[in-house]
């Protein structure tokens, strides 16, 4: 599906975010530096996706274009996959983002809420945990971040949404099939939930069977292409790694949650 629907401006938003980055990340680094990690980081998600998580932590090239790149990205296609699914009407109490990465997915829908909700962000290496902080303080949220494990999601207030963005694809089939049965859980519970992974078959081969299991608790699947502006930092990283994400697509799937 292709959506031209206005949406909150989430440009000027990470706009800030990006020129906040810049000057964290690029205080001792080049931008050519951080384009031949981007280069090698974009190898390794498309060879080798389940050993690619922790090569983004192996050196501060890795890391910075973790960063500066796919965390812009992330948060735009949560931006605006929240905003078409009126995701955040009502704005959810408290959101939850698994496997939060550096906190893009989780502050984007709690902008998209009105900065309300509060988030807590678990991830499993430290580094990405300091960054989700820093993330929701530069972006004025109420929100933590923690070191944890997806294979055992914390308890959550009624009203509570979680977001896992592009992180199941990184699992075992056995951890992530754990994993959907605790979403699977909350979403009986009433908590909304809203998964987001690449639209590419090959490295989502499992997404029509997690579509059917959530089809019980009134899940809604969609694949999106949204035109982006990306900031130009963002856009000469993209063209040095020889991408083209002038139009965003990814595939979400999302549960409003049903109480009993």
């Amino acid at each position: 599906m292709t959506t031209d629907r206005p949406h909150i401006d989430d440009t000027q938003i990470l706009a800030g975010w990006v020129a906040a980055l810049e000057e964290r990340h690029l205080s001792d680094l080049r931008v050519q530096e951080v384009t031949r990690a981007l280069r090698a980081l974009s190898a390794a998600y498309v060879q080798r996706r389940g050993e690619a998580v922790p090569r983004v932590m192996e050196s501060a090239g890795k890391r910075a274009a973790f960063a500066l790149f796919y965390a812009p990205l992330h948060f735009l296609a949560t931006s605006r996959a929240v905003h078409t699914l009126e995701a955040g009407v009502p704005p959810p109490r408290a959101i939850l983002d698994v496997g939060c990465g550096t906190g893009a997915a989780g502050a984007a829908w709690a902008i998209a809420a009105g900065r309300t909700p509060t988030v807590t962000g678990i991830d499993r290496h430290p580094w990405a945990v300091a960054e989700a902080r820093w993330a929701y303080r530069q972006l004025k949220l109420s929100g933590h971040a923690r070191r944890g494990d997806v294979e055992r999601l914390p308890s959550l207030p009624s009203g509570a949404a979680i977001v896992a963005a592009y992180v199941l694809n990184e699992l075992t089939a056995e951890l992530r099939t754990k994993v959907e049965d605790q979403l699977l859980e909350a979403a009986g519970r009433g908590t909304r939930i809203l998964l987001i992974e690449p639209i590419a078959r090959r490295i989502t081969p499992w997404w029509s069977g997690t579509v059917a299991r959530f089809a019980a608790v009134g899940g809604r699947a969609d694949e999106w292409r949204f035109a982006v502006d990306l900031p130009p930092l963002v856009r000469l990283l993209d063209k040095a790694a020889g991408l083209d994400h002038r139009e965003l697509t990814l595939r979400s799937l999302y549960c409003t949650g049903t109480s009993h």
